[in-house]
């Protein structure tokens, strides 16, 4: 989980839409084993996600990916 103090602030590069914080459980972390789930933040307005690795976002847009269904 992010400080929401820096999510308050942090906008998406691309668009500067407001980003949200998601979680996701690998499917490795369901069956019970201990990997951890996977955090990133979302754009809802360009449909990007960005990884955030050990606590740090990692806001290029070259390696964000797309979350449009």
């Amino acid at each position: 989980m992010l400080n929401p103090e820096l999510l308050a602030i942090l906008r998406c590069p691309k668009c500067r839409g407001v980003l949200q914080e998601r979680s996701s459980a690998s499917p490795a972390a369901k069956s019970g084993d201990a990997e951890p789930a996977t955090l990133a933040l979302v754009c809802a307005a360009c449909q990007l996600s960005y990884a955030v690795d050990d606590g740090i976002p990692n806001l290029l847009i070259e390696e964000a990916q797309s979350c449009a269904a």
